[in-house]
């Protein structure tokens, strides 16, 4: 038992350690990768209304008496997150509003009409042959790259859908013009063994090998799954945006409102925070001062997973990060109220925390796991600042979990074998009858 609790112990301590290296302003990071994401950069990334930007909801325009194509709001989604990913906007929020709007909000971003611009332009996809030389997915090329040579445009593209081969394997299936479909067989029977490319607004978004002389009907195949292949056809179909769009909404945020928002929101957990260490050491006591230090874990965890998921903080999440440290404080106090009860009857100091901490994982557990579903309706069916409230606050119900049931107890097993703090009115029981052995 002893071996175990030092074992714990050093793992919490080794774990905090790592926590405050992570928060750490200006720490140099990790040398590693996740996923594409280089974590020597650590720095806590802002939202929108933090350090400004632009928040633009666009309305889709048909033709009078003309409805909105199947399919076509998303494929508008995905053209326009290209765009923006050519912007180098960090962490932007594009997202599909009801059947014919589309919101897009982008941080940081200094010359919104510009952007704007950029967004309602119709697009350019073409189909470039490049000979030997394949063009990795994400380059640029166009008519004055080296060696390439455009074969045909977006207009000629009839349509594209994504299908499965005889294993199962998915592949891209697309349909040209007939006017398409000439060139494009001239090309490839005169080409085949060589590479093409597919570019929108001049990226490469796929590259292939000619197998064989195609006319009006032909399929892309590779080493993509599903989702990527569907996605491709999605930009074939759409290379130039399905609809117009117009703009109905318009709202830039500037650095110095969100900045000072920013400050009043920390000053705010900051007083919050205090308030909350106050009331535990004075109404809990001893349990009280162990639990403010499983609090001050749980806050260097929350941000330090903020740091390396990342995740975006914006006024909702911050608030969403505040709450969750009343619940944390709530498990607390539920256990104490446990081993209080414990102990006026008269059990021992040990054997009542160990009781405490069991009588009332059930009651943590079933409020904590639901508080975690109504943060998954509100990730599914919520905006992009509802979705950054459920995040939040989802990581910190589970973080909190955590220094409650797991550090907070690790600490009290630690006083109690320290034989410190037997004293049942350093529990907040007055009653002096109960027992006071370890």
């Amino acid at each position: 038992m002893r071996r175990r609790l030092i074992i714990a112990l050093v793992s919490i301590l080794a774990l905090a350690a790592f926590a405050v290296y992570v928060d750490w302003p200006g720490t140099p990071g990790l040398p590693l990768t996740l996923g594409d994401r280089n974590l020597r950069d650590l720095e806590v990334r802002q939202g929108l209304d933090l350090q400004g930007g632009l928040h633009v909801v666009f309305q889709a325009d048909p033709v009078p008496g003309q409805a909105i194509p199947e399919g076509a709001m998303e494929a508008v989604k995905e053209i326009i997150e290209n765009r923006v990913n050519a912007l180098g906007v960090a962490e932007p929020v594009i997202q599909i509003e009801g059947d014919d709007r589309i919101i897009v909000e982008l941080p940081g971003v200094s010359d919104p009409d510009e952007a704007i611009k950029l967004f309602k332009e119709t697009g350019s996809l073409e189909i470039f042959g490049t000979g030997f030389v394949p063009f990795e997915e994400g380059s640029f090329i166009d008519e004055t790259t080296e060696g390439a040579d455009r074969i045909l445009t977006g207009a000629e593209v009839k349509d594209a859908s994504v299908g499965f081969d005889e294993i199962g394997n998915p592949e891209i299936l697309f349909e040209l013009t007939d006017a398409g479909g000439g060139k494009f067989q001239e090309h490839t029977s005169a080409n085949i063994g060589q590479w093409m490319s597919i570019t929108l607004d001049g990226r490469v978004i796929q590259s292939a090998v000619i197998q064989a002389a195609i006319s009006t009907r032909g399929r892309i195949t590779g080493n993509f799954n599903a989702q990527e292949a569907r996605r491709v056809a999605i930009q074939l179909r759409y290379g130039a945006l399905p609809v117009p769009l117009r703009v109905v909404q318009n709202l830039t945020v500037g650095p110095t409102l969100g900045q000072d928002s920013l400050e009043k929101s920390v000053r705010a957990g900051i007083v919050g925070f205090v308030l909350v260490l106050l009331f535990m050491v004075a109404y809990y006591r001893l349990p009280g001062l162990v639990a403010s230090l499983a609090l001050f874990l749980y806050a260097a965890l929350v941000l330090a997973i903020f740091k390396l998921l990342p995740v975006t903080l914006t006024l909702a999440g911050i608030a969403g990060f505040i709450l969750s440290v009343g619940m944390a404080v709530d498990a607390n106090i539920l256990i104490f109220e446990r081993t209080k009860e414990e102990l006026r009857s008269r059990l021992t100091i040990g054997a009542a925390v160990e009781a405490g901490f069991r009588r009332a994982w059930n009651s943590i557990r079933d409020s904590n796991i639901a508080t975690l579903i109504t943060c998954a309706v509100l990730w599914q069916f919520g905006s992009g600042v509802v979705r950054g409230f459920a995040l939040t606050l989802a990581i910190g119900v589970l973080v909190s979990m955590f220094s409650a049931i797991t550090a907070s107890r690790t600490f009290m097993r630690v006083v109690v074998r320290l034989k410190r703090g037997h004293d049942p009115r350093w529990y907040g029981v007055d009653s002096p009858s109960a027992e006071t052995a370890p």
